[in-house]
C-alpha cells in the first residue's frame, strides 16, 4: 500500500463518536461506524483512499450544520459526499463522511424552464429530464451527466464540451442557499441577505470585504486573477468573485462555486438554464497533424462551431481498434495525424443551413487527410460522439491489471495548445506511459490527457511524481492552468501557491481561515502546503475477479443501481472485494473476517440481480451477473439440481409458492414462524 496521509487530531472512541452523531441527526440508523459500510464508502474515482471513521446521511442543512459543530467538538474532519465521481481525491475524508445524496433529491422548474432550484443529490440527467420539456437544459455539461450530482456540480464548478466559460455552475448561478461551518446557514435568494451576513458572521464579512479591496487594489493580482479565469480554471478558489461582486454575500456565494466542500455546504442552488437547440449537424475531420488541426480552430470558431473536441494520433490508434469503428478511420494508417469533432448547432433546420453554409468555405479549405463531412442523421451522430466518448473506456478498460486509470486536465491559451500538446506526447514517451492519449475540448484549449498508473511500488509512485512535476512545469510555462474543469481536489492542491504567487494564495489562505477557522471541512483538500501531499494515500487495486477488474469506481453505476440507498452499489461490491484481498494479502484476519462476515449479505444477497448496472457502467462490468455466480458457488450439488428443477417447472413453482402463502396468511403466526425458519435451514437455495 501507499503511503498514509498524516494522521488528523485522535477522536474519541467509535462507540462515543456514534453517539454524538447520532445526537446530531436524531436518527441512530443514519449513523454508521462499522468497518465494512466505512470501507464501502471509502471509494470513489480518484486516485485516493480514506477510510473515514464515521459515515452519516445527514437529511437537513439544520442536521449538516449540527454534524459541522459535533465534528469541531470532537476533533474529527468532516467531508461532504454527493456522487463520488470527481477525479482528483475530493471526496474522500478520514474523519466523518456526510451522505448529501439519499436524502437531497429535490428539484422545482420555476419560470417555465428558465430557472431551476435544486438539491445536491439530485444528477444533471435528472435535472435536464426535468427540463426536457421545456426546450431548455443546465448549462455544465459534464461528459459524466449521468453520474454527476448537482453537488458535484456546484463543487468543482463544472463546465463541459460546450458550455465554456460562459455557461459554467459560477456564470449560470443566481442564488445559493449554504451552510458554514459555524452554523449560520446564508441564502443570497433573500433581499436582505447581505446584511444578515453581517449580522451573523460580522468577522467574516468584513474579512471578505478587506480581501475585495485587498484584490483590487493590486494591478499584478488583477492581472494574473483576469488572465486565468479568462480560461477554464478550477485551481484553487474562484478569486474572480472579488472582482466580479462587490457584496461579500455575493462574493462568498460565487467562493462556494469550486471550493470542493471546503468552506461550507450548499444544500440548494438556482441556475438559469439554456435553451436546447434541436437542430445540429456534426462531424469528423481528420489533419495531418496537431498544429494543422489547432491552427483550424479560430477560423472554425468565427463560423460558428459550438464544439470542436481534439483527438490526437494515440486516441485515433485507440478508436481503431474498436469493434465497430468509423468507417473514415478503418483504414487510415495513423502516424502524426489528429482529427477535430465539430459540430453546429441552432433552434432552426434554417438557420442551421444559413450556418453550414456560411462554414463550408472554411471547412472545404482545410488539408483534410479524411472525414464525414456534416451530418444530421442522428445516428451517425451518435457513432461519432461515441467516438470521443468511448475513448475513456477504451483506455480504461484495456489497461493492465492492477493499475489505475487516471484522467487529468488542463487549459493553456489557444496559441499555445499545439506547443502544449506535442510537450506533454514528448514526457509521456520519456516517463514510460506509451498508453497515454490526448484529447479534449479543443475550443476552450482545455486538453484531458489519459495514462494508467500502478501505485503498489516506491519506484512507480516515484515515476509518476516525475512526470507530474515536468507536465506542471510545461503548463505554467505555457500561462496555462493546471486544472481547467476538473476540480483541484489533492492532486493538484500543493501546486496551487506556484500558479497563482504568494500573494493570491495567501489571498486563498485567508478565506479559507474566515470560513472555517478550525480547519474542520475537508483539509488537505484545494490548498496543501506539504509538496508531496498528491503522493500520498494512493490507493492499491489488486486483481480479485477477471469480470470486475476493468473497475475504475467511477460511481456511473449507482445512479441505477436500486439498492443505492439501502445496502451496497456495485462500486462498493467491487471495492469490498478489493478490500478484502488487500486484508487477506496483509495477513489481517480481523478486518478480512469483518468485511467477509457483512459482504454475504450486504452485497450478494441484496443484490437485485437486474443488471442495470452495465447499461451505465463505462467498461460495460456486469455486477449482477458476478453477485448471482457468487450466491450459486456457495451452493451444493443437491441445491444446485434442486434450483435447476425448479427453473424448468417455473409455472408449477409460481403456482406452489401461491398456495403455500394463502395457506400461510391463515395460519397461525407462530406455526408460520416456525415453518419458515425451518425452510430456511433445510433449503439452502433460500437466500439465493
Amino acid at each position: 500500500m501507499s503511503p498514509t496521509a498524516a494522521a488528523s487530531p485522535t477522536p474519541e472512541p467509535a462507540s462515543d463518536l456514534a453517539q454524538l452523531l447520532s445526537a446530531c441527526v436524531g436518527d441512530p440508523a443514519r449513523v454508521t461506524t462499522d468497518v465494512p459500510r466505512r470501507v464501502a464508502a471509502a471509494h470513489d474515482a480518484s486516485p485516493y483512499l480514506f477510510t473515514p471513521r464515521a459515515v452519516v446521511r445527514a437529511a437537513s442543512a439544520a442536521e449538516v450544520g449540527a454534524l459541522m459543530a459535533g465534528a469541531r467538538a470532537a476533533g474529527v474532519p468532516l467531508t461532504l459526499r454527493s456522487g463520488g465521481t470527481s477525479l482528483a481525491g475530493q471526496a474522500g475524508g478520514d474523519g466523518i463522511l456526510v451522505d448529501v445524496r439519499s436524502h437531497w433529491r429535490t428539484a422545482e422548474v420555476l419560470d417555465d424552464g428558465l430557472r431551476m432550484r435544486l438539491q445536491p443529490g439530485l444528477t444533471v440527467r435528472q435535472a435536464n429530464a426535468r427540463l426536457a420539456r421545456y426546450g431548455r437544459r443546465l448549462g455544465p455539461d459534464p461528459a459524466s451527466e449521468s453520474a454527476c450530482t448537482i453537488g458535484g456540480l456546484v463543487a468543482n464548478n463544472s463546465s463541459g464540451m460546450n458550455c465554456g466559460t460562459q455557461d459554467n455552475a459560477y456564470r449560470t448561478m443566481e442564488s445559493l442557499q449554504f451552510v458554514l461551518p459555524s452554523g449560520t446557514v446564508v441564502d443570497t435568494a433573500e433581499p436582505d441577505a447581505d446584511r444578515a451576513l453581517r449580522t451573523h458572521e460580522p468577522e467574516l464579512h468584513a474579512g471578505l470585504l478587506r480581501l475585495r479591496d485587498r484584490v483590487r487594489a493590486s494591478a499584478g493580482s488583477r492581472a494574473t486573477i483576469e488572465r486565468l479565469f479568462s480560461m477554464k480554471n478550477t485551481m484553487g478558489y474562484g478569486l474572480n468573485s472579488f472582482l466580479d461582486h462587490t457584496d461579500p454575500a455575493d462574493i462568498l456565494a460565487h467562493l462556494m462555486i469550486g471550493s470542493e466542500g471546503t468552506l461550507g455546504f450548499v444544500g440548494e442552488a438556482v441556475f438559469r438554464t439554456v435553451p436546447v437547440l434541436p437542430h445540429t449537424a456534426t462531424g469528423l475531420l481528420v489533419l495531418p497533424g496537431l498544429a494543422e488541426a489547432t491552427d483550424a480552430l479560430p477560423a472554425l470558431l468565427a463560423v460558428g462551431a459550438r464544439t470542436a473536441e481534439l483527438l490526437d494520433a494515440a486516441s485515433l490508434r485507440v478508436t481503431q481498434q474498436s469493434p465497430d469503428p468509423v468507417a473514415e478511420l478503418r483504414g487510415l494508417r495513423v502516424e502524426r495525424h489528429a482529427a477535430l469533432l465539430v459540430e453546429f448547432a441552432e433552434d432552426s433546420a434554417e438557420a442551421l443551413e444559413e450556418r453550414v453554409a456560411a462554414a463550408r468555405p472554411v471547412l472545404d479549405g482545410l488539408p483534410a487527410v479524411t472525414g464525414t463531412g456534416l451530418v444530421r442523421d442522428p445516428r451517425v451522430r451518435a457513432r461519432l460522439w461515441h467516438l470521443r466518448k468511448g475513448l475513456y473506456t477504451a483506455v480504461a478498460g484495456a489497461r493492465p491489471p492492477g493499475t489505475t486509470a487516471l484522467l487529468e486536465d488542463i487549459a493553456v491559451p489557444m496559441d499555445r495548445l499545439t506547443r502544449t500538446c506535442e510537450g506533454l506526447i514528448g514526457l509521456f514517451d520519456r516517463h514510460g506511459y506509451q498508453d497515454a492519449v490526448i484529447f479534449g475540448h479543443a475550443r476552450d484549449g482545455n486538453l484531458h490527457f489519459m495514462l494508467t498508473q500502478d501505485f503498489d511500488s516506491a519506484p512507480e509512485i516515484e515515476r509518476y511524481a516525475r512526470f507530474t512535476d515536468a507536465m506542471v512545469d510545461l503548463v505554467l510555462d505555457a500561462g496555462g492552468t493546471l486544472k481547467a474543469e476538473h476540480g483541484t481536489g489533492r492532486a493538484m492542491a500543493p501546486f496551487v501557491r506556484r500558479q497563482y504567487g504568494d500573494e493570491l494564495y495567501d489571498v486563498m489562505r485567508e478565506v479559507k481561515r474566515l470560513c472555517d477557522p478550525h480547519g474542520v471541512l475537508n483539509p488537505g483538500v484545494l490548498l496543501a502546503d506539504d509538496p508531496a501531499a498528491h503522493l500520498r494515500s494512493l490507493k492499491s487495486v489488486p486483481e480479485v475477479d477477471p469480470a470486475v477488474d476493468a473497475c475504475v469506481e467511477c460511481g456511473y453505476c449507482e445512479p441505477v443501481c436500486p439498492t443505492t440507498d439501502a445496502t451496497t452499489t456495485p462500486r462498493q461490491r467491487i471495492a469490498l472485494q478489493r478490500e478484502i484481498a488487500l486484508a487477506t494479502a496483509a495477513g489481517d484476519d480481523e478486518r478480512r473476517r469483518a468485511l467477509e462476515a457483512d459482504y454475504a449479505y450486504a452485497a450478494v444477497d441484496t443484490c437485485a440481480a437486474d443488471s442495470l448496472c452495465v447499461t451505465a457502467c463505462p467498461v460495460t462490468i456486469d455486477t449482477g451477473a458476478v453477485m448471482k455466480r457468487l450466491r450459486g458457488e456457495r451452493h451444493g450439488a443437491a441445491a444446485q439440481r434442486a434450483g435447476s428443477a425448479v427453473a424448468r417447472h417455473w409455472g408449477t413453482a409460481v403456482r406452489g409458492v401461491r398456495a403455500a402463502l394463502n395457506t400461510a396468511h391463515a395460519a397461525p403466526a407462530p406455526a408460520v414462524r416456525a415453518a419458515t425458519g425451518a425452510a430456511t435451514r433445510s433449503w439452502p437455495c433460500a437466500t439465493a
